[in-house]
């Protein structure tokens, strides 16, 4: 057990939560995006952004949680729909010498840490992410500076001036083997900024960890006793898991892992039913890789899996047709990441990398200088 006299910082910490105004202007933003479109507007919008796309020299990379309509145009324009990672080694290797980054702005920063001489656009560059809001740069360097001996882990759900303060990045599908190794090395780790995957990785681990208390407003809603609920109406469901959810999830899961891993499971299994604990964006993926399976939400509220019950990312939501074309119009929505915290978020990133191909974990970018 850690020393409680270590955690009254961590307690104090813990005040800095997403306000409820700031999901509902995202939830705003969100619904200004997939509002009814006018007769002709989709399919105009599509052939534009489609024109613009070719034009500029631009490729459209898109995360597994945005709409299925941004997913179907970056596959057929040429570009990707992967996890952040991922979409920014795929906009490292691609000869575009522009990365037009449907998701959350961290992904759009990773992108262009990776990336530097590549202008990177996205549809709206404040959609965000409660993980990296509830991470602020100074009050996570000051309690990293309060703790000199331990080595700083990071989310890949982080700013860049939080990557720039970090030892280590990691993602969901590389953070156990990553611990296990700074385990072995007899390390002590600050974990920031999820509090559910972090206490995942040292139940697993075992390692002295010093957890921030951050956690994702999506699946943070997930819950033990409606999961088990809707497993009664469909007891041959495999339950697949997002380590970002809370521990009474994780322990009724059949799958836990990121969301490639989770695509991967609903493929490989047996299982013809499937329940999803993560941001349901990912069905269009799941359903391209077991067009022959059922996938069924997870839900939030305790009971059901209506809509109602149900969670989305309102930040993923604010990535839409319309801006996406305004942004490729007009270039705005850039990402700019200032050079010299661009230097220092890139060693812990490359660290990470380098060790992914080490152990063939299946991870490969181009260095960058």
């Amino acid at each position: 057990m850690i020393a409680k006299n270590r955690l009254r910082g961590l307690e104090q910490i813990g005040a800095l939560t997403v306000s409820e105004g700031l999901i509902k202007e995202a939830q705003a933003a969100a619904a200004r995006q997939t509002s009814e479109y006018a007769p002709g507007e989709r399919a105009a919008l599509i052939s534009q952004i489609k024109s613009l796309l070719q034009k500029q020299n631009a490729v459209l990379v898109a995360h597994y949680y945005t709409s299925p309509d941004l997913q179907q145009l970056a596959e057929e324009t040429g570009g990707h729909v992967a996890d952040s990672l991922e979409m920014a080694r795929f906009g490292n290797e691609h000869p575009a010498t522009t990365l037009v980054v449907a998701g959350v702005r961290f992904m759009g920063e990773t992108a262009k840490i990776l990336n530097p001489e590549k202008r990177v656009l996205m549809p709206d560059n404040q959609a965000t992410c409660s993980l990296d809001l509830e991470c602020p740069v100074d009050v996570f360097s000051e309690f990293c500076d309060a703790h000199p001996d331990h080595t700083v882990v990071v989310y890949a759900n982080t700013s860049a001036d939080v990557k720039a303060r970090a030892d280590w990045v990691v993602t969901s599908g590389i953070a156990l083997p990553i611990v296990k190794h700074l385990a072995k090395q007899k390390k002590k780790i600050i974990w920031a900024p999820d509090k559910h995957l972090g206490s995942y990785v040292q139940n697993i681990t075992g390692v002295d960890m010093l957890i921030w208390p951050g956690s994702c407003v999506v699946h943070e809603k997930f819950k033990a006793k409606g999961i088990e609920g809707l497993k009664d109406q469909y007891p041959h469901a495999a339950v697949l898991v997002h380590p970002e959810s809370p521990a009474e999830v994780i322990e009724i899961a059949d799958v836990v892992g990121s969301t490639t891993a989770l695509i991967q499971a609903c493929r490989n299994l047996t299982a013809k039913e499937f329940i999803v604990a993560t941001e349901p964006g990912i069905f269009y993926k799941m359903k391209q890789a077991a067009p022959d399976k059922i996938f069924l939400e997870a839900p939030t509220g305790g009971v059901s899996a209506t809509c109602e019950s149900c969670m989305r990312c309102p930040w993923m939501g604010m990535n839409g047709l319309r801006n996406l074309a305004r942004t490729l119009e007009t270039g705005k929505d850039e990402i700019v990441v200032e050079e010299a915290v661009r230097k220092k978020a890139l060693i812990p990133l490359q660290r990470m990398m380098d060790f992914a191909r080490e152990h063939n974990i299946g991870m490969k970018v181009k260095g960058n200088a």
